[in-house]
């Protein structure tokens, strides 16, 4: 097959659409959810506790099948395995919408998670092919921005929603703009090239084994469960990937992309990015607790404080897209990561009655850190790969994020059992030393030979 450097204008523009949509649906998914959690719970007469497995049951279905569906797309192509996603995160959208139970709307959730890794697997991958070469680091900052701003909007889209309608109408919207997007999807997006080497079901097996157990394991550490199962959880965990890993030596295209950690760039760009989501992550829980508790802001101020940083990332990340394009990821991911950790530092240190605006310029400094980071790092990851093993790097790259971001959140729970009274400054000020090592990490990249 004949593999063109990009589509042709207008078709990348239809392209990038449906990309966008797909990952607006996914982002603003996880944000309403969370918000509506609370109501949904009083509504299927469920506790708060058992409530987080609406959350948690789509987290761990999106994690333990993110690198089997990469895989699935470099043999079956990207756009085959983004358009099936697309289909069933649309399809138990509506089936969520419909849930009058725990049970089934949890059913629902795990169905939706394998949907939402179904785009959110093959996403980068496809933005490889979809854009000029030149190009690739503007397309990866489009996303970056289309992200930031879903994150942003969702608690707003959220509350909006649940004031003139019931909790089922957050997942009823996603219907509409699933079916477009599929529709748009079909027409427009690039066919890739395909390997001929056969879908590894044991190697999928044995990701989710190791993948879900790491993440309960952590999970669970930060909340509190007994150390003894927390500790049987992550050895299990261990065991299950090491003979992932043993497995994996062995082949020419690997499930878990071992073969593209011995690439010394994609590597470090994985190291980076898992540090510094785990730096997000313990902003991102650790805030609205210091915001509400600590300082009484109410629900809505605590959204609008919190909202410069994820706006920010999206005015920076397509600027810094565009530079990746002619600059060194290493350069620009560690300046972006210092100005995170400095950022991190300043919230850590706020004085106790702080004024608003004291709060939203450190946001800001936050945000334009994190996005001057994560488009030439994401950019570095996916063209550091042979265009064969695209959806292999694009699967690792989402499967870094998510294991920082889960990481991040249990450190929090973590740090708050154990030092109640100075927990967020604590956790914020270990955010800055994350992202103070991510930084690092990503300057040893300067050492290495840019990525074409």
């Amino acid at each position: 097959m004949q593999v063109y450097d990009g589509l042709p204008l207008p078709a990348r523009y239809w392209a990038v659409l449906t990309i966008g949509l797909g990952l607006t649906m996914a982002v603003l998914d996880g944000a309403i959810a969370n918000i509506a959690l609370p109501t949904i719970a009083r509504e299927v007469h469920v506790n708060p506790a058992a409530s987080i497995w609406v959350v948690n049951a789509y987290q761990l279905a999106v994690t333990i099948s993110l690198l089997p569906l990469a895989a699935l797309g470099d043999i079956v192509g990207y756009r085959r395995v983004y358009q099936v996603g697309l289909a069933v995160f649309t399809l138990a959208s509506l089936g969520c919408a419909l849930s009058h139970s725990f049970a089934a709307l949890t059913l629902a959730r795990i169905v939706q998670g394998f949907g939402a890794a179904g785009i959110m697997s093959v996403n980068t991958a496809l933005v490889r092919f979809i854009y000029p070469r030149r190009l690739v680091g503007q397309g990866v900052g489009i996303n970056a921005m289309v992200g930031s701003v879903s994150s942003a909007v969702g608690p707003t889209v959220a509350a909006g929603i649940l004031s003139v309608a019931s909790w089922q109408w957050l997942f009823a919207i996603n219907v509409p703009i699933g079916l477009a997007a599929f529709a748009i999807a079909a027409r427009a997006l690039p066919r890739t090239p395909r390997s001929d080497h056969p879908f590894d079901v044991s190697s999928a097996v044995l990701n989710a084994f190791s993948f879900g157990l790491l993440i309960i394991g952590i999970d669970g550490l930060g909340h509190g469960q007994d150390n003894t199962v927390v500790a049987v959880e992550l050895a299990a965990a261990v065991g299950f990937g090491a003979m992932l890993i043993a497995r994996q030596l062995s082949r020419t295209a690997p499930l878990l992309p071992v073969d593209l950690m011995r690439i010394p760039l994609f590597a470090l760009s994985v190291a980076t990015s898992i540090a510094a989501f785990t730096a997000q992550g313990l902003a991102y829980v650790a805030l609205p607790f210091f915001l509400q508790e600590t300082l009484g802001r109410t629900q809505v101020e605590t959204g609008l404080l919190m909202t410069p940083w994820p706006l920010t990332v999206a005015v920076v990340a397509p600027f810094a897209g565009r530079l990746a394009d002619r600059h060194s990821a290493g350069l620009l991911g560690g300046i972006g990561l210092a100005a995170l950790a400095a950022g991190l530092a300043l919230l850590a240190t706020l004085p106790a009655h702080p004024a608003t605006l004291d709060i939203v310029w450190r946001m800001t400094v936050c945000g334009f850190g994190f996005g001057f980071f994560n488009s030439p790092n994401n950019r570095a990851m996916i063209v550091a790969a042979p265009r064969d093993r695209s959806g292999g790097a694009s699967g690792m790259l989402a499967t870094a994020r998510l294991l920082g971001q889960t990481t991040g959140a249990a450190l929090v729970a973590l740090v708050f059992g154990l030092y109640p009274s100075r927990g967020t400054t604590l956790t914020l000020a270990l955010g800055a030393a994350f992202a103070g090592v991510a930084a690092a990490v990503s300057c040893t990249r300067l050492m290495r030979p840019r990525a074409r």
